[in-house]
């Protein structure tokens, strides 16, 4: 009787915990979801709901301002995110090698970046960035540019800036999960291949890249979904100019969310074209992946 009455009350106890997390996930997760879906199909703004159906996403089509946006995204993704993990590979074989002393030092140094508060080092890299900033005076000192470059007022000088930090603060994140990834390598894998008289570069790319490659696939697809997210770096740098040379489809989203006139239904279907986009990717991504391993 006992042992039937506390495998009752076990049962009972796990079933209110198992309501209580259905009950959050809806509230926190779902119910957010679903009601994205019908701010897309409204235009909702302040108080007032008013139904369109897919008006939103038919005005998505004629906002060249939002292309404009999705373009720079694009051009974020396709330069910042390759350099990135290519940056990262080369760190983490770096400092899995025998030949690097004071490795927990880097590896602090590297993943300090991904901890820094934003604002903070933001504002170190606008004092950086400025006409007469610190790259500028080293640049112009050792006669690389004859003129100063204005990082953060140029189109194209200012996504510059906004790559090589997002490169500064993110290589390191990377980084870790590639030398974790590179521990899990057995040995006597790397060593056979320098028995049969491997390089450094052959060992690289022929043993240490194949055996990384589920790794490299988590981080291109994370890389990916925050790229096409971007937001922080070009609101605290540049504020999505000059003339939305950086705007960001984030940065749209807010600006209709909470700085242009507030349209949430407008913003909400931007939100789900930026859904699908960011799916489409990572389902490439995979399948590609997928293809070259069968």
């Amino acid at each position: 009787m006992r042992t039937d009455l506390r495998k009752k009350l076990r049962r009972e106890r796990w079933i209110n915990f198992s309501s209580i997390a259905i009950i959050l996930t809806c509230v926190f997760m779902l119910y957010p979801i679903v009601y994205s879906i019908f701010l897309s199909l409204h235009s909702h703004k302040g108080l007032t709901s008013t139904f369109v159906g897919p008006n939103n996403f038919v005005r998505l089509v004629k906002d060249t301002i939002f292309w404009q946006s999705l373009g720079n995204s694009f051009i974020f993704l396709i330069i910042q995110v390759p350099i990135m993990l290519v940056l990262g590979l080369l760190l983490a074989y770096l400092l899995q090698s025998d030949y690097i002393k004071g490795k927990g030092f880097f590896r602090m140094a590297l993943f300090l970046p991904c901890v820094t508060s934003l604002v903070a080092y933001s504002i170190v890299f606008k004092a950086l960035f400025q006409v007469d900033g610190l790259i500028n005076n080293c640049l112009l000192a050792l006669h690389i540019i004859q003129a100063p470059i204005h990082w953060l007022t140029d189109a194209f000088w200012a996504k510059a800036a906004i790559i090589i930090a997002l490169c500064w603060r993110w290589t390191g994140y990377n980084t870790m999960f590639y030398i974790a990834g590179m521990q899990n390598i057995p040995r006597d894998t790397l060593e056979a291949a320098r028995i049969d008289g491997a390089n450094r570069f052959q060992e690289f790319f022929r043993v240490v890249v194949p055996q990384l490659k589920s790794m490299i696939v988590f981080t291109s697809i994370t890389s990916t979904i925050g790229t096409i997210q971007l937001f922080d770096e070009v609101m605290n740098l540049t504020q999505g100019g000059p003339s939305n040379g950086t705007m960001t489809v984030s940065m749209y989203i807010y600006n209709h969310s909470f700085k242009y006139s507030s349209n949430f239904g407008y913003s909400a279907a931007m939100s789900w074209v930026v859904v699908l986009i960011i799916a489409v990717l990572s389902l490439i991504q995979l399948r590609v992946t997928r293809d070259k391993e069968g």
